[in-house]
């Protein structure tokens, strides 16, 4: 029987001297496709709040929702910003972070665009979808332009409080997210 690997797995790849045998992703291309929804979300804001135009808010929520199931179900790989952001960056030699905390973002994405694409295609306008829409341009950005995930932040910590149980996954993270505890060095590919 055969295991399915969630992410990229990646012959030879070793971290502190030891094999990888988890799915990973290019870190650039992960921070690629945040850049491509931000810039996505940014322009659907804008008409919004400052046109008054809401279709574009609705399509771009809608969008995203499919995007980030995408991510979450079958990877970056197969997700359309995931496809531009794989050509984007194919030039870049890889930068391999383990995929599972990617993938708790992720799904963190996929409940937040549901939720928007809920709101802003039942006409709802105002604080709610507002605070949603700039909570997501917020994460997005901080992944894109800072390379800091917040949802890998986030799964780290309960995986270092026992709420969520430790995985093979975690052996190279982004920023150290995935540590076995907050003192430890930073997570090789950093």
């Amino acid at each position: 029987m055969t295991t399915r690997i969630y992410g990229e797995p990646v012959q030879g790849l070793s971290a502190a001297g030891k094999p990888v045998t988890a799915g990973v992703f290019d870190e650039h291309q992960v921070r690629a496709a945040a850049g491509l929804t931000l810039v996505a979300g940014a322009v659907a804001f804008v008409y919004a709040y400052f046109g008054k135009e809401y279709l574009p808010i609705k399509a771009v929520t809608t969008l995203f929702f499919i995007e980030f199931a995408l991510r979450v179900g079958v990877g970056l790989r197969y997700s359309p910003f995931g496809q531009v952001a794989r050509w984007l960056t194919r030039r870049r030699a890889p930068l391999w972070v383990s995929a599972q905390p990617k993938r708790f973002a992720w799904t963190l994405g996929v409940v937040m665009s549901l939720a928007m694409t809920i709101i802003t295609n039942s006409n709802i306008r105002g604080t709610l979808p507002l605070t949603i829409c700039m909570l997501c341009m917020t994460l997005m950005w901080l992944e894109a332009v800072l390379g800091l995930c917040l949802g890998c932040e986030i799964h780290g910590i309960l995986v270092r409080r026992g709420w969520v149980a430790r995985d093979a996954s975690y052996e190279i993270c982004a920023s150290g997210a995935c540590a076995a505890s907050p003192a430890s060095e930073p997570a090789p590919g950093r």
